[in-house]
């Protein structure tokens, strides 16, 4: 299975780019993974937060195939815990999904189109987080979820 990770926008901060640039490099060792920055809406400062999710939207759909598994990164999505989220992270290995896309949201979240088409919708805690730093707080959790999976010391319980 490979997994995705698209975000909006470009990682503006060094520290954050650093820090992804680690996980994804320690991430090479378990899956195929590929984060990928979606094309930028024009003029987008310039709209209003509705128009500009339905612009990201659009954006968003024309990337995705119908056998995509489309995972959004969102606060109103379901709360795991680093275990439960290997344990679904695996189940849906098992299931044979090809492609697994994960999908950080814009500054103003995301759009009901893309509600509806998401498979699910995970949130990295009840506090909300710039989508700058959940970029490398995922792909930390990502990286603990396959050590649980393969059984490696790196999460303790």
């Amino acid at each position: 299975m490979k997994v995705e990770l698209w975000l909006h926008g470009k990682t503006s901060d060094a520290y954050i780019a650093e820090g992804m640039a680690l996980y994804e490099n320690r991430l090479k060792h378990y899956l195929q993974l590929q984060v990928s920055v979606l094309p930028p809406v024009k003029n987008a400062g310039k709209l209003p937060p509705q128009q500009l999710m339905a612009k990201e939207a659009e954006i968003l759909l024309k990337q995705l195939n119908d056998s995509d598994f489309l995972v959004l990164l969102d606060e109103r999505g379901k709360e795991l815990t680093s275990v439960k989220f290997a344990n679904w992270l695996e189940q849906l290995q098992l299931q044979g999904n090809r492609r697994l896309v994960f999908v950080v949201g814009g500054a103003w979240g995301f759009d009901d189109s893309i509600r509806q088409r998401a498979n699910f919708s995970l949130s990295l805690s009840k506090m909300t987080f710039s989508h700058q730093m959940v970029r490398l707080f995922f792909l930390e959790q990502l990286y603990r979820a396959m050590t649980i999976i393969r059984g490696e010391k790196y999460h303790n319980e």
